[in-house]
């Protein structure tokens, strides 16, 4: 993939995560009002469900919008904006995510460290847990889990040992995050260990 077909990837990212979060919105308000109407009992577990799937769906458009939407070099992202996306992310799921940094960030940053969490969720199918600290050197992404399924191909391509011509579509972030990173100027660096995967962006 060359920094061009990156570029417009993350103009369609953009577009179709702006197209959609607005109906799933609109989804959720039905669902506020239809709650409202009621007698004020719980909802059915109908309701629940559809409630709950739809704050997952919202939350993986807003993560996703970071993650692969187009970031302009002088766009800032809050702490707590990056915190409300990655909790909602996480809600009821089995990944646990640790954000260290206090500070608003330049928001490629963030988009490097959303995609380095896609490619360390990756790697932990029962779950796990991913922090994030960041320094004068950059990200150190650190990923733990029980039985890691990390595929060696994608994280040597990280590394910059191996190529990664044809990847699917559920492993694109290990060939965007590398592009991006080596736009803004940054090398990567991953580590693999036991049931640990750590992921320096310097």
């Amino acid at each position: 993939m060359s920094n061009s077909s990156a570029t417009l990837a993350a103009l369609v990212g953009s577009r179709l995560c702006h197209d959609l979060i607005s109906p799933i919105g609109a989804i959720q308000n039905g669902l506020e009002l239809i709650a409202l109407s009621g007698a004020g009992g719980d909802p059915s577990p109908e309701m629940a469900l559809i409630q709950d799937s739809c704050e997952s769906a919202a939350a993986r458009i807003r993560f996703f919008r970071v993650a692969f939407g187009s970031a302009g070099s002088t766009q800032k992202m809050g702490r707590r904006e990056t915190m409300a996306t990655l909790t909602a992310l996480g809600k009821g799921g089995r990944m646990q995510v640790e954000w260290m940094p206090n500070e608003d960030l330049p928001r490629t940053e963030v988009q490097l460290a959303f995609l380095a969490y896609l490619c360390c969720e990756s790697a932990l199918p029962y779950g796990g847990t991913v922090r994030f600290d960041r320094d004068a050197a950059g990200w150190t992404v650190t990923a733990q889990g029980q039985r890691l399924a990390a595929q060696q191909l994608l994280w040597d391509h990280l590394n910059g040992a191996a190529p990664l011509d044809d990847p699917a579509a559920d492993r694109v972030h290990f060939a965007l995050l590398p592009i991006l990173a080596e736009a803004q100027g940054h090398q990567l660096m991953a580590t693999l260990r036991d049931e640990t995967i750590t992921l320096k962006i310097l």
